[in-house]
């Protein structure tokens, strides 16, 4: 055995993303001064929750942590993928933390992949799991993943803080994904949705779509949005509700917005005592279409949580062009498009189009097959 060499990072900052890179590229990495200077110096619960998750998805993976948790070394294992493997996510990300990575990571495994995940499924801060089932995974569909043995079934919800939802997720295996050239973003056909609620009354649902449908329906007729009511075991531990809405034009785009309220988790700064007041579900229905709006108006193919997932797909394509249309460059899809460059070794070119307001971004795919799978 020779000595590893290791990448050398510092800091805190997109960590998920560097797990990811670093496992696809079969890179070794260091991350050091992790938080180093803050209160709570160190990896955080939901990092160190992934950290676990790829062990579990992978052979031979090494990760050492130091004691404060400020320094991490990562060297990545063979993706195993694997059946009925159950994962708790814990409280202190909901679901769709994990479920990014995993997906991606799911198509290069040996096996084909299907997982339990435990935990919160909707929060404000990361993409839901409705929005996961309605826009991501369609969003593979446009790179060649085929759609049988592709999906996220909802077993059970769960809203801040105490969590206690439940999803099914199964990726089928790849031998490689297939380059795009995706700019044209068509017109919207149709608004789709699903509001959800878990311990609290049903109207809340219909009082958010009601809200929603006021905005959407002096614009286009085709507006559809579904409730999905829980209770008892499947409301999970939490009251909670929110609305996921997506977006379908005629080029086969579906752009996403999604919230969710709840009361706050504990290390948020929420005491567990004071219930502080939520937003009532009328405002979450009209802000949530206004959001939605703003998505559309950007332009691009994608709506703005999907950018950085967009590019790395777009990096992981064969040696082929690739072309796609986004709105507006954020800056963490700057910061994803430079760490696939450290990683990948793929380089962007970045065109604006005055006429439309909207970014074109061109790359040659670093040619990813996986390796792993066995050959028919």
């Amino acid at each position: 055995m020779g000595k590893v060499s290791y990448k050398k990072l510092r800091g805190s900052q997109n960590l998920r993303q560097r797990l990811l890179l670093a496992t696809l590229s079969a890179t070794p990495i260091q991350i050091e001064d992790i938080r180093a200077n803050d209160m709570l110096p160190g990896l955080l619960p939901h990092e160190v929750s992934l950290l676990r998750l790829l062990e579990k998805i992978s052979d031979d993976c090494l990760v050492k942590i130091n004691e404060t948790g400020t320094k991490l070394k990562y060297k990545p294992g063979i993706l195993m993928g694997g059946r009925h493997l159950v994962h708790d996510c814990g409280v202190s990300r909901a679901i769709g933390y994990f479920l990014e990575p995993l997906i991606v990571l799911g198509l290069f495994s040996k096996k084909p992949l299907s997982i339990r995940l435990k935990g919160i499924t909707s929060d404000s801060k990361d993409p839901c799991v409705d929005t996961f089932r309605s826009t991501t995974l369609p969003l593979l569909k446009q790179f060649g993943v085929p759609s049988e043995g592709l999906e996220l079934k909802i077993e059970s919800r769960g809203s801040p803080p105490h969590g206690g939802g439940e999803v099914l997720l199964s990726v089928p295996i790849i031998q490689s994904l297939m380059a795009v050239t995706w700019i044209d973003e068509g017109m919207v056909k149709r608004i789709r949705g699903v509001t959800f609620s878990t311990r609290v009354s049903h109207q809340f649902e219909d009082t958010m779509i009601h809200a929603a449908r006021g905005i959407f329906n002096r614009l286009l007729p085709d507006v559809r949005i579904f409730t999905d009511h829980r209770a008892g075991p499947q409301a999970g531990n939490s009251p909670g509700y929110g609305i996921s809405l997506v977006a379908e034009t005629t080029s086969g785009c579906f752009i996403s917005a999604d919230t969710a309220v709840s009361y706050a988790r504990v290390d948020d700064g929420g005491m567990e005592d004071e219930r502080q007041e939520l937003m009532p579900p009328e405002d979450v229905g009209e802000q949530i279409a206004s959001v939605l709006l703003q998505e559309i108006e950007q332009g691009g193919v994608v709506d703005t949580t999907h950018q950085g997932l967009l590019f790395l797909l777009c990096a992981l394509c064969p040696q082929d062009v690739s072309k796609i249309r986004v709105g507006k460059l954020l800056p963490h899809g700057i910061e994803i498009l430079r760490l696939i460059r450290d990683f990948l070794g793929v380089k962007f070119v970045i065109k604006p189009d005055p006429s439309t307001g909207t970014v074109i971004l061109k790359c040659v795919g670093s040619g990813l097959k996986n390796l792993s799978r066995k050959s028919s």
